[in-house]
């Protein structure tokens, strides 16, 4: 391991790791807003569009990252729709997490015992006043570890985007190897980046986990 070249790639890799921040970001929130959709739409029976979405599902989950960013990066401007790298990964983060993240606030919602849901509507709520009141408060609770799980999920498949050449840290590394042959101190850099991301998150996201389970149970 030569320490003056990890030294020398930290600018480097510093550029990479906000890239894979900034990308992880607007990704998982977008899957988070996609997810709350298609739960609610799916938990409330919405007729036509409680089908379509659970198509999307199907299809999300059944293919892999890999696949849809192709699609979106080289089939879309086929068709007249172009977007850059950085966005297609950004869409296909979305387009994946949405299905992952609908699944865990519909376990959530399914939580929500049944009489709480009778009785809101037999004082006249309406589906939107059950939600916001009822249903979502304490699903949302109860989906915070598969939130969980599927944040740090989607932080780890960032590094598919190197397919579509986005300078993040698994494409900045890669390129150290390909281009300088310094594979040990290249993987030691991607393994350190990662390692900043995902160790301090995990250690929030189950604090986050616990404060649920005590508000959730009583304990």
């Amino acid at each position: 391991m030569n320490w003056s070249i990890v030294q020398q790639g930290i600018p480097t890799y510093e550029k990479a790791f906000m890239i894979t921040l900034k990308l992880s970001f607007w990704g998982i929130l977008g899957a988070i807003i996609v997810g709350l959709i298609v739960s609610f739409v799916r938990y409330f029976k919405v007729p036509v569009l409680q089908r379509i979405l659970g198509a999307y599902v199907e299809l999300s989950r059944n293919t892999p990252l890999l696949i849809q960013l192709f699609f979106i990066y080289y089939a879309f401007p086929e068709l007249g729709f172009k977007i850059s790298a950085e966005a297609s990964g950004v869409s296909g983060l979305i387009f994946l997490g949405g299905s992952y993240m609908a699944a865990a606030f519909a376990g959530g919602l399914e939580g929500v015992p049944k009489i709480q849901v009778e009785s809101g509507r037999a004082i006249g709520l309406t589906d939107w006043q059950l939600a916001q009141y009822v249903v979502l408060p304490q699903g949302l609770s109860l989906s915070i570890p598969a939130i969980a799980a599927n944040v740090i999920f989607l932080i780890k498949e960032t590094s598919i985007f190197t397919v579509v050449a986005i300078p993040e840290l698994t494409n900045t590394a890669l390129d150290q190897i390909g281009m300088l042959y310094d594979t040990n101190e290249a993987l030691f850099s991607l393994v350190v980046g990662y390692a900043i991301i995902l160790i301090p998150l995990s250690i929030l996201l189950t604090w986050l986990e616990r404060r649920a389970r005590r508000g959730s149970f009583g304990n």
